[in-house]
């Protein structure tokens, strides 16, 4: 029994044989014959490239990716910094309790 190793198309892959149909008005027979690819996949390429056209079109700002995960960072650090906090807490009153009972 073989195994089938799925293959990995990177972004402008798709996009070069997605321009080739409706640019070049290629068959999308002969593309995915070419590319080894199934019709159905090529066709759910298409339906995404079309389901994200308007976004290409909108007037309005796209958030800036770097901006919203530099946030999220500063954000993860506070919380980190707060448990690191409650940690050196519980760990100072362990020792207390240990140093107490003579245990240390």
């Amino acid at each position: 029994m073989s195994k089938h190793h799925r293959r990995r198309h990177t972004a402008e892959q798709k996009a070069d044989l997605l321009r080739q149909h409706l640019a070049d008005k290629k068959p999308v027979s002969e593309i995915c014959t070419e590319a080894g690819i199934q019709p159905s996949l090529f066709y759910t390429w298409q339906k995404n490239l079309l389901a994200g056209a308007p976004a290409v079109f909108s007037n309005r700002r796209t958030p800036n990716r770097e901006k919203d995960l530099e946030e999220q960072v500063s954000q993860l650090k506070v919380k980190v910094a707060r448990k690191d906090g409650i940690i050196a807490e519980v760990t100072e009153e362990y020792v207390k309790l240990k140093n107490e009972l003579g245990e240390a």
